[in-house]
């Protein structure tokens, strides 16, 4: 924690028994079953309240295991994958196998999560091998698993839902907008094409706490390093456009009101009657990173990590894009800021400060190049809706970010992960250890007083901090008195920042990742 920070209050609560969970000062129950959790708690400005809690659960005794990986087939792609659940069937055969040399394997059925749009019941069979005190002898027996031949993986017991992790580390950010009179802004640092860590952007906006956001491009293989893989709004501008219904963090008025929902985008360019969709903003014509746009292939819902694909398409790019623009296209127009067609024949360059540019590919360059003439003035329609059809309202104080999925809607758990586009009931070689897993993870949510939470837990951190699995992150938000509450991005992205210094553990080897957009509260 950063020094200047004066510790104001420090308590233990342990409660003992299987059924029962641990609680915060003020009876916040935590998901982790029995457990002894130490709150610690700061206030870096009048209205925000940072809450850290070390969680442990003598209890749990997680050890290194090997996993034996089913065949599957990637249902997007047709390509052959792993997936660490199978059929009974294969369960089973793969038990005499391993016994025929010499290993003892042992099955768990594993149960379906409490989604709201998956089946119930047995999700799937797990074959695992032992319970080993290290890594290292971990790894020793996968070796004898593949020369059984059968495909290992190396796993700690402590990611598993059926088990109690040992440690756990959560910080709680709580900001009163009764009391806190700065603003709460959506924050993509210097430009959206770009990347930054969470406490570098906080040091730029001199912000006394943020979080990481949304999901984000991280490979120039499928687009823009930086760039968001779903809705963005940064100070009013669309900067990039829904993937699907996802949820989204609305922060109105400078998050004098804070919202969570599932929200859509459309955007539409005219010349007098004639209009064409566009389809994306601020990224590669052609690839669209998780998917869920309409006319995308191989599909049109949302689908996390995943590249989509489209022959035709249109993309918008802001003032806010700040690098430069795309040259494999086959059309583009510069519009300045009246909306006016500036220039229509280069292909590449930037986009003008106070314009946009549109680039087109297959029949949206042949619209672009009939109707984008110098001189003619271009409208550009941009609308953001809920899921109930109503317009978010986009001014100069609005801001966006958007990942998913949801987790509460009016204090019930409401986890709807298939539709989000985080697991596929279809492929459990997909989504199972990013959503079923624990996992370092970033949420937000608003409590019944207007107030938004915003939490880190670390995770992949045996021993120090095991994560939360989506289920244990929508229990934990309630247990902080969240209504309403979704799920950021995590992994190595989580991340907090008090006064610009990093106040949890990061999961990445190298350190703190450096992520696309964040969520900046600055007095």
């Amino acid at each position: 924690m950063s020094a200047g920070i004066a510790l104001i209050t420090a308590s233990t609560a342990a409660v003992g028994g299987p059924a029962m969970a641990a609680e915060r000062p003020g009876g916040t129950v935590l998901p982790w079953g029995s457990a002894t959790a130490t709150w610690t708690s700061t206030s870096p400005a009048p209205g925000v309240e940072v809450r850290t809690a070390s969680i442990s659960v003598p209890q749990a005794h997680p050890v290194w295991t090997v996993t034996v990986q089913a065949p599957a087939v990637n249902r997007m792609t047709g390509a052959a994958a792993w997936a660490e659940l199978g059929d009974a069937r294969w369960a089973a055969k793969s038990v005499s196998q391993l016994a025929a040399a010499g290993i003892e394997a042992h099955v768990d059925r594993v149960p379906w999560p409490a989604f709201t749009d998956t089946p119930h019941g047995i999700e799937g069979s797990r074959v695992r091998v032992g319970g080993l005190p290290t890594q290292a002898d971990a790894k020793k027996q996968a070796e004898a698993v593949t020369a059984a031949g059968l495909h290992p993986l190396v796993e700690w017991t402590g990611y598993d839902v059926d088990q109690a992790p040992d440690r756990e580390s959560v910080h709680v950010g709580i900001v009163d907008p009764t009391v806190f009179h700065g603003s709460v802004v959506a924050d993509h640092g210097d430009a959206v094409a770009g990347r930054s860590t969470t406490s570098a952007q906080a040091r730029a906006a001199g912000s006394v706490l943020a979080v990481n956001a949304g999901f984000f491009i991280t490979s120039d293989a499928d687009g823009v390093q930086g760039t968001q893989a779903g809705l963005g709004v940064y100070g009013g501008v669309l900067d990039a456009q829904s993937s699907g219904g996802r949820a989204a963090l609305i922060l109105q008025d400078g998050g004098r009101h804070s919202q969570v929902a599932n929200l859509t985008s459309r955007a539409t360019v005219r010349d007098g009657a004639s209009s064409y969709s566009i389809n994306g903003t601020n990224r590669v014509p052609g690839k669209i990173r998780d998917c869920g746009r309409p006319g995308v292939s191989p599909t049109e819902q949302p689908r996390q990590d995943f590249t989509c694909t489209s022959a035709d398409d249109l993309v918008e790019f802001t003032s806010h894009y700040g690098t430069d623009l795309p040259t494999g296209v086959d059309a583009q127009a510069v519009l300045d800021g009246r909306g006016r067609v500036v220039d229509a024949d280069t292909v590449g360059g930037k986009v003008p400060t106070g314009g946009e540019v549109l680039q087109g590919i297959g029949t949206a360059a042949t619209w672009l190049k009939a109707h984008a003439v110098v001189g003619r003035r271009l409208t550009v329609d941009e609308r953001v809706r809920d899921s109930a059809g109503r317009t978010v309202p986009l001014t100069g104080r609005t801001g966006i970010v958007s990942a998913g999925p949801i987790l509460l809607r009016g204090g019930k758990v409401t986890i709807d992960a298939a539709t989000e586009g985080v697991v596929d009931p279809a492929d459990l070689s997909f989504g199972y250890a990013w959503a079923e897993q624990r996992q370092p993870r970033t949420l937000a949510g608003t409590d019944a007083r207007g107030r938004l939470i915003l939490v880190t837990v670390d995770g992949r951190q045996p021993g120090v901090s095991e994560g939360a699995t989506l289920e244990e992150a929508a229990r934990l938000m309630r247990g902080l008195g969240a209504v309403n509450a979704l799920n950021l991005d995590g992994g190595g992205s989580t991340a907090m920042a008090i006064n610009g210094t990093v106040v949890n553990r990061p999961s990445d080897a190298t350190g703190e990742r450096a992520v696309g957009d964040t969520v900046q509260i600055i007095p």
